[in-house]
């Protein structure tokens, strides 16, 4: 696996895998935080952070999810790698649809950040990057944190009273983005990045034991912690969205589609159709990054062409009690 070792970059240091075949994510090496308290390093502020994302990936949509819902963008700029990482990692190349320039510094690839704020950095290069303006450095690189820290520190500064975290539900939250997180979110690339058979099917039942208990959860409530839309949702979401088009067919979760589910399927139509949502999704650089970037999985880098799903499809999800936040709601 590529990465950064005394500030230095390598294509030869780390394996994905352990000794059994199993899929081991890295830890994130910036871990710091921006609060709304007086003598808070890192304060909420229009116009001092960047994002640096990716479409294609999970991790980064989190984070525009969040700062569309809130209605941040005006107050949190953003540039866009290219979804095709190569050797040398993430890449900026404006010229190509859907992708920007680093408009901050003009690097060629992401890396050169990391460096930038750390000469001597050891870690992977990753996306979602929180970036301070101001202090022209790193401030987390660490997608469930930077999400939280969007919801719950820029409340002055947000366009949108959205409420992603609120109270009453915060318990509930934290244990369902705790419980979905290995066998879904990380479950799918489990499977994906196997190296043996064994490893292999232990991800495969856990993420569909996982899918099949959440598809009835969903029979009777309209979100995962209930009537509310919350970070729960947006971290479903994420990996729902990219199933049937990618983790399908592209890391072998074929045992059943999302949209063969009863409750699962509507789910998803009813979160991308929440206003503020499609928007952050960009299936053609899902589809490019998962099936050019693995060469160890697909090795002749073919985009798979199916399936031709309708995210716009009638759905019945507002029959069941609550819904988005009335700031989301279109004007009548």
């Amino acid at each position: 696996m590529n990465r950064l070792v005394d500030g230095e970059w390598r294509t030869d240091a780390h394996e994905l895998t352990n000794e059994d075949g199993e899929f081991e994510r890295g830890t994130t090496a910036f871990r710091n935080e921006i609060r709304d308290e007086p003598d808070a390093r890192f304060q909420p502020e229009a116009g001092r952070y960047h994002l640096y994302v990716s479409y294609a990936c999970p991790w980064a949509h989190r984070t525009l999810l969040v700062r569309s819902l809130k209605g941040l963008e005006d107050a949190i700029s953003v540039d866009v790698v290219d979804p095709f990482r190569a050797e040398d990692g993430w890449q900026f190349t404006p010229d190509k649809a859907g992708c920007t320039a680093d408009s901050l510094y003009g690097s060629d690839y992401l890396r050169e950040l990391y460096v930038e704020a750390d000469p001597d950095a050891n870690c992977r290069v990753t996306v979602p990057v929180l970036w301070d303006r101001e202090e022209e450095t790193i401030v987390n690189n660490e997608s469930a944190e930077i999400l939280r820290m969007l919801d719950t520190e820029f409340d002055d500064i947000a366009d949108r009273d959205v409420d992603l975290y609120p109270e009453g539900y915060q318990d509930e939250i934290d244990r369902i983005i705790e419980e979905i997180y290995d066998p879904i979110n990380n479950g799918v690339y489990r499977a994906g990045f196997a190296d043996s058979q064994a490893a292999y099917d232990r991800a495969i039942d856990d993420l569909f034991e996982a899918l099949s208990h959440w598809d009835a959860v969903l029979e009777d409530q309209r979100y995962l912690a209930g009537d509310r839309l919350t970070e729960a949702d947006i971290c479903m979401f994420t990996t729902l969205i990219r199933f049937d088009h990618v983790y399908h067919t592209h890391f072998k979760c074929n045992l059943k589609a999302i949209h063969e589910y009863d409750n699962l399927w509507p789910y998803l139509l009813d979160l991308y159709q929440t206003p503020g949502v499609a928007e952050t999704v960009d299936m053609d650089h899902i589809t490019e990054h998962y099936y050019t970037t693995h060469p160890d999985v697909n090795p002749k880098r073919l985009i798979a062409r199916g399936p031709d799903l309708d995210f716009g499809a009638a759905h019945d999800r507002d029959e069941l009690p609550g819904g988005p936040p009335t700031e989301l709601l279109p004007l009548a």
